[in-house]
């Protein structure tokens, strides 16, 4: 018997071509344009039917459809999954790479676990979880997603950081006007409210006035406050929010083409080093003075040796 019926008549060989064809099918449409208009729609029906609920009247007179527009939700979802997994029957480890995919198959599978269906919160936030997919069809939206994603870390390093800053300036605030202005710094908590609304630079100007009446140092509490917590944190926030949206476009562009950082630049043309250069610099000056003086040119066996200078004139 040969390898290829040996190969044929293996259960994995004889399956390769039944999922590559499987494979190319479903790869058709999962990547045709309709497909994803089709699919964001459904995700705009479904965020439209959780808007819906919110109206009491509507939902007594109209529970049954809006549940069967649910259903019919869930099933499309549901082929929907399961046609871009069809698409990577021939790949199925780069299906579970993608963590997209991975995103879509937990939103949808929690759906029909039991426990989850019993529980209508976390049914609804499931549903709502739902919304978040239209991302995948919308680049921006997705490129602003995954930069908030990155810039989490130092998002929590900058809130570190602020909370620090607010704790020291609500426990001078306290000292300072704690007794004169019991109602935004009596305790510790309100000095810290009251300076977490002074950061957005709204009713600072009253509250200026107030520590002026108190003491004069306070136009030196406040100034430092509103430069270091408005201006000096905030732009520093900017700028983390910014480079991890830089980032984010940088991993988008890989993705939609995986080679366009890999792809090697072509090689610099040589350069001649110095030796070479002067022995073509003397080669072009025997060739000028030859055809000055109508004389053969010497031939040379390579251009790094020293070129032969024509001979005197008698």
């Amino acid at each position: 018997m040969t390898d290829v019926q040996d190969d044929q008549l293996r259960p994995d060989g004889a399956s390769r071509p039944g999922r590559r064809a499987l494979a190319e099918r479903a790869r058709t449409v999962t990547e045709a344009r309709w497909f994803a208009f089709t699919v964001l729609g459904v995700i705009l029906v479904n965020a439209a039917l959780l808007g819906a609920e919110t109206y009491r009247g509507l939902v007594e007179h109209g529970h049954r459809w809006l549940h069967l527009a649910e259903h019919l939700c869930l099933a499309a979802f549901t082929v929907e999954i399961l046609l871009r997994a069809c698409a990577h029957a021939d790949r199925p480890r780069d299906f579970f790479r993608d963590p997209w995919n991975l995103f879509d198959v937990a939103v949808v599978a929690c759906a029909f676990l039991p426990l989850v269906r019993e529980n209508t919160t976390v049914l609804r936030l499931l549903r709502l979880a739902r919304v978040l997919r239209s991302a995948r069809f919308l680049p921006q939206l997705r490129i602003a997603m995954v930069a908030v994603a990155r810039s989490v870390p130092g998002t929590v390093s900058f809130l570190m950081v602020g909370g620090l800053m607010l704790y020291v300036y609500a426990m001078v605030g306290w000292m300072f006007f704690g007794r004169e202005n019991p109602g935004q710094y009596g305790t510790i908590g309100r000095a810290v409210l009251t300076l977490f609304l002074l950061m957005t630079l709204d009713g600072l100007g009253d509250a200026v006035h107030a520590g002026l009446e108190i003491s004069p140092w306070s136009v030196l509490y406040y100034a430092s406050y509103v430069l270091l917590a408005s201006f000096v944190l905030v732009n520093v926030l900017i700028g983390l929010v910014l480079r991890s949206l830089d980032e984010a476009r940088e991993l988008e562009e890989e993705r939609r083409d995986p080679h366009h950082r890999t792809t090697p630049l072509p090689p610099a043309p040589e350069q001649p080093d110095l030796h070479t250069s002067l022995a073509l610099a003397r080669r072009a000056l025997d060739e000028l003075e030859a055809s000055l003086h109508r004389r053969p040119v010497p031939e040379t066996r390579d251009r790094g040796e020293e070129m032969p200078r024509p001979a005197p004139r008698p």
